[in-house]
């Protein structure tokens, strides 16, 4: 940083990017880097796409912002185009994925109370990631992000991810659980995917239970595993989904949509934002979502996903030290078997922006406009990276 009027809440910064186009950045001193993080899944139509980057001047020339004392027909449209692709039947905006989610633990409070349950209380998991905020940093499942921050919010309860009988048991022992969040696939925890028939034994069990069904689409929605939402996959409707991140390519917004159990519950009073929906971020989510569905990115990153993961495994195949090469569509993980966030300066150093979550993961998020030969260019530059690793 070369101030210290910012709060030193991210430590330094690795450079000072000022300009973007499609899966390429360029910092202050002239380097141009390749783009495998997205800004954390967030950029999936690359930087400042035309569409988005028209809709936005657009919409900033004749109103940016009005409050939701008034309707806002891009927000309109918006909530239309999202129920359409989803199932779903309604959805609140916000301003970020943490906003999102905090509206779906007041559904699910509001759900408990409405069976008769004291304390509600939310069945979340272990290496969870759902925000910042205090009531999501709770919902969270590492003490790194919680640490200081004590005390936490009551009403969760944590279980194993991708274990059903463990969930069980967890109902069994907790009468006042009446919901379940669960990321479909965990980012923050190291691109973790569970059994394919996960989401459909969550449904059953929360159905037999009497539980809603929440899911964290922030990271994995808006195209990026290869479905517009990844729950999409296997074949179900959750009772609430957020989403955020890719849903505005780059201008903040964020989105809790319900269905079946939940989506009468929320009533004038109950919820609202100052900025949530507003017409200009509503513009710029509607022209990304209208990109990925009628380009057919979600599709294309099934395809990028497989050929990125593929030349991974051909070019690390006598990689010792790499325990897993695991992903689906456009959310790739590297697990190495020690810590290696060395490799994220390694990385820039080379030309190349990636992460390095968990410790010991490299997480992949590219952009779902990458090119084939921008991928091979990933894999040509991060493989001998991670080979030279090992000598390290």
């Amino acid at each position: 940083m070369t101030t210290d009027a910012l709060m030193n809440t991210y430590g330094d910064r690795a450079a000072t990017l000022i300009k973007g186009e499609g899966a390429w950045l360029w910092d202050a001193n002239g380097n141009k880097y390749l783009d495998a993080l997205s800004g954390i899944a967030v950029c999936g139509l690359g930087h400042s796409h035309p569409a988005v980057a028209s809709a936005v001047a657009e919409q900033a020339a004749s109103l940016t912002h009005c409050s939701n004392f008034f309707a806002i027909p891009n927000q309109e449209k918006l909530a239309d185009k999202l129920r359409e692709i989803s199932g779903m039947t309604n959805v609140f905006f916000g301003n970020s994925g943490a906003e999102a989610n905090e509206a779906a633990i007041k559904i699910a409070r509001l759900y408990g109370h409405q069976q008769g349950i004291s304390l509600p209380t939310i069945l979340v998991m272990d290496n969870a990631f759902h925000g910042r905020t205090l009531a999501t940093l709770t919902a969270s499942g590492s003490r790194k992000v919680q640490a200081g921050f004590e005390p936490l919010v009551r009403g969760f309860a944590r279980g194993p991810y991708n274990d059903i009988a463990a969930l069980q048991t967890i109902g069994d022992n907790n009468p006042d659980i009446c919901a379940v969040f669960v990321e479909p696939i965990q980012g923050e925890g190291g691109i973790r995917i569970a059994a394919e028939n996960y989401l459909q034994q969550l449904r059953e069990l929360c159905d037999q239970r009497g539980w809603l069904l929440m899911l964290d689409e922030v990271q994995t929605g808006n195209g990026r595993t290869g479905k517009y939402f990844c729950y999409q996959h296997s074949g179900i409707l959750p009772d609430v989904v957020t989403t955020s991140k890719g849903l505005g390519n780059g201008v903040p917004i964020g989105a809790c949509l319900a269905a079946g159990k939940a989506y009468k519950l929320m009533r004038p009073g109950n919820h609202g934002s100052t900025f949530g929906g507003n017409p200009l971020s509503c513009a710029a989510a509607l022209a990304s979502v209208t990109t990925i569905v009628d380009s057919g990115l979600d599709t294309r990153a099934t395809e990028l996903g497989d050929r990125i993961m593929a030349g991974f495994k051909q070019a690390l195949a006598d990689c010792g030290h790499v325990k897993e090469i695991r992903g689906m569509g456009c959310m790739i993980g590297i697990e190495l078997n020690r810590p290696c966030k060395s490799l994220f300066k390694t990385a820039m150093d080379a030309g190349l922006i990636i992460n390095v979550t968990a410790d010991s993961v490299i997480r992949l998020l590219p952009p779902m406009i990458m090119s084939d030969c921008e991928a091979d260019q990933l894999v040509a530059i991060l493989a001998p990276l991670i080979k030279d690793f090992e000598q390290d």
